[in-house]
């Protein structure tokens, strides 16, 4: 080999610096470049401009001037309506979750029970709906909530109700329909973890004179932990911004702040007080991210 092709090769970067600087690279491009373009918005002013902000730096005369504006921040913390919109969100995403996670582990838990095929099948069942559009999937249940919708028509032709339930535009609609899109996101993670638990710790136990409620209570949920921490943020943390679902089906009681990053970029042009919100939102959901690193690195630190 001639000396430049070998200084060529120890030019190009070795395949574990390859591996690991795409997912990086990919990041980079698509997260963190677009998270400091938002938060240089929030530091700015609102402006009759293209685009609608005034810039918070400026060089003239060889000076370099940093203008931030802490204005948009301050006007998050004492304004009601994004505070509401915040707590909105977070009893939004908390129950959901809760509800996704008493609705999907029993799921999870019957689907690890059964034979091989018979998962792949139910898998599938439970993937499918994620391969429609979540547009359509929320218009269909309006369809299906709205005064004259099959629910409703369902149940007064059955003779359980006298007149047509107010269901659709209420929090209700809301967390069906959340719990609804979310489901295999907690379902697929709870499966994950279940289909590998050892089977002998549960027939020791009950050999032991253990029931099997204690069985399912002190061996499967605390092995299962790690998938219930999983599918919980799977859960929880897009549903904080969702937009379209509360948008859809809920009224005007529904106060989320993916509803209010909406009306603030497209409504009110506010592109400041928007990016703001973006980057408190966040810097609330990285909270249970660190959280969850947290966890895994002291169980990490427990086997080794």
């Amino acid at each position: 080999m001639s000396t430049f092709n070998q200084k060529l090769f120890r030019m190009l970067p070795s395949g574990r610096k390859l591996v690991i600087g795409i997912p990086f690279l990919w990041l980079f491009l698509f997260f963190m470049l677009p998270f400091f373009l938002v938060m240089k918005i929030s530091f700015s002013e609102a402006a009759l401009a293209i685009p609608p902000y005034s810039e918070i730096y400026s060089y003239a005369e060889q000076k370099f001037q940093l203008l931030l504006n802490l204005g948009n921040y301050a006007l998050l913390a004492g304004d009601e309506l994004y505070i509401s919109a915040y707590l909105g969100s977070l009893k939004v995403a908390l129950l959901s979750t809760l509800m996704c996670l008493v609705v999907g582990f029993p799921m999870a838990y019957a689907i690890s029970k059964t034979g091989k095929e018979t998962q792949n099948v139910l898998l599938l069942l439970i993937m499918m709906p994620t391969w429609t559009a979540i547009l359509i999937r929320v218009y269909a249940w309006m369809g299906i909530l709205s005064n004259n919708g099959l629910l409703n028509s369902f149940l007064l032709w059955t003779g359980l109700i006298s007149q047509p339930l107010e269901i659709l535009n209420t929090n209700i609609a809301v967390y069906i329909g959340v719990v609804y899109a979310y489901l295999p996101f907690m379902v697929l993670p709870l499966y994950a973890n279940l289909v590998k638990h050892d089977q002998s710790l549960l027939e020791a136990a009950s050999d032991l004179g253990s029931s099997n409620f204690n069985n399912f209570w002190k061996i499967t949920v605390p092995l299962a932990k790690n998938g219930i921490i999983a599918g919980c943020m799977l859960v929880f943390i897009p549903v904080v911004g969702e937009f379209v679902i509360p948008e859809l089906l809920g009224g005007p009681e529904t106060l989320m702040i993916g509803r209010v990053l909406w009306q603030e970029f497209f409504n009110n042009r506010d592109w400041p007080v928007a990016s703001a919100l973006a980057v408190v939102m966040l810097a609330i959901l990285i909270i249970p991210i660190l959280l969850f690193n947290r966890s895994q690195a002291k169980e990490m630190e427990a086997r080794a």
